[in-house]
């Protein structure tokens, strides 16, 4: 009898064993496939795994989400959503753009942040990944590399950050309501700023640092003590002050007369001592004067880039109606400013009664000479340019009926390559 016990204790034991090991095998085979946080995994254009449901558009335009594979809740750019209910973007107005290098970006839109990378087949920015879904629309995005970049929400002022290239975007703090219409820029992970505004944690928290009396626009500074200022202390006239010391001291380092009003400022300072400074004054009849000026020596000497004077709106700020020396810019108002170097910046031009609005023209010398590009752009809408270097660059031009069309160049602004189509907005029913 004892026997036959232990024949029966020892078969019982081997079925358990096998019985274990059967449903081991199958655990493991389920943990190896299921995605890290039960999100679904994907490949993004770089070949690195992106843990996150990202929605991609491919070059044909047509968006395709690809859900949780578990339908739990997973985290979208830190936004809950399910495999069932996330939003399907329609990349139909661009907003913002950044350049990571001459393949890889961020674009937002209305509520979103999307990027590109490298793709083994197709043009640049052939297929985007939206990494982010949120409320409010995105001003603007500042990438300090592929990895980390931040975003700016409009009328919400909300900052939001990513350390991972994006996986995962996360709102870190608030621009200041006083540098939100500011250039974000950052110099390192903590380092940034917002006009005046500068943050050293990353923009969990923000300071003021001292501007000008009768300061017009948003100021700019390059770090913590080089900065730069527009005022207009009395009607008619004009001053660029330029600090060292954190603002504790400027110094006039430019005066004019203008014979019209100044109604705004744009500075780009990407090397110390050195600017860019669009001035823009008064508009009429579908035009804008403005004026574009750069230095390279802290202030010491300026250089008249362009003087965009229009019938409807007057003589360019800084500069005599009756001067025609200065290099002039297509278009009847100005479009975007985007400074590469010391030697290189590009500005967009605008014609609201043309058939094709946009041009882009450019200086490769620090201003010496300037460039009006041959081609026309469509879109009547937003206007976006952006340069990995001197060479290569980005232009999306946004409409309100036609759908957003990206351009490349390698050549500086030379020549301009269509590379990709977005989503047609959708027409309000009457």
């Amino acid at each position: 009898m004892k026997k036959k016990t232990s024949v029966w204790v020892l078969l019982l034991a081997v079925a358990i064993v096998a019985a274990g090991c059967e449903t081991g095998s199958q655990t493991g085979q389920s943990a190896q496939n299921k995605p890290k946080d039960s999100a679904s995994a994907q490949v993004n254009g770089s070949g690195a795994t992106v843990a996150t449901p990202e929605q991609q558009t491919a070059s044909d335009g047509k968006n395709s989400t690809t859900p949780s594979s578990t339908g739990k809740p997973v985290e979208t750019g830190g936004q809950a959503s399910t495999g069932a209910n996330i939003a399907k973007v329609r990349m139909d107005n661009i907003t913002a753009l950044r350049l990571i290098d001459g393949q890889s970006g961020w674009i937002g839109g209305n509520g979103w942040i999307a990027r590109t990378d490298a793709a083994a087949s197709g043009s640049v920015g052939s297929a985007w990944n939206v990494q982010y879904q949120g409320k409010g629309t995105i001003q603007q995005i500042f990438a300090l590399n592929g990895e980390q970049a931040w975003a700016v929400v409009e009328d919400s002022g909300s900052l939001l950050a990513t350390s991972d290239g994006g996986k995962r975007w996360e709102a870190v703090g608030t621009v200041p309501k006083q540098g939100q219409a500011g250039f974000l820029h950052f110099v390192s992970s903590k380092e940034g700023f917002s006009g005046n505004q500068y943050t050293k944690d990353g923009g969990q928290s923000w300071s003021s640092l001292p501007v000008p009396d009768h300061t017009v626009g948003q100021p700019y500074y390059h770090d913590r003590q080089n900065g730069w200022a527009v005022a207009q202390k009395t009607e008619g006239s004009i001053q660029i002050l330029h600090t060292v010391n954190g603002g504790q001291n400027w110094t006039t380092v430019m005066s004019r007369t203008s014979e019209g009003p100044l109604n705004g400022v744009t500075i780009r300072s990407v090397e110390r001592g050195n600017a860019w400074i669009e001035l823009v004054g008064d508009t009429g009849m579908n035009q804008t004067s403005y004026s574009l000026w750069h230095t390279a020596d802290r202030g010491q000497s300026w250089r008249t880039v362009l003087a965009n004077s229009t019938a409807g709106g007057g003589p360019a700020p800084g500069v005599s109606q009756q001067d025609n020396q200065v290099p002039k810019n297509e278009g009847t108002a100005p479009g975007m400013l985007y400074a590469v170097n010391s030697s290189t910046a590009l500005m967009g031009g605008y014609c609201a009664p043309c058939d094709k609005p946009n041009t882009i023209g450019w200086t490769h010398d620090g201003g010496k000479t300037w460039n009006n590009g041959k081609q026309g752009f469509d879109g009547y809408g937003n206007q976006q340019i952006g340069m990995a270097n001197a060479k290569e660059g980005w232009a999306i031009f946004s409409d309100s009926e036609k759908a957003p069309i990206m351009y490349t160049t390698s050549d500086g602004g030379q020549h301009w390559t269509q590379s990709h189509v977005f989503d047609k907005p959708v027409t309000p029913s009457s």
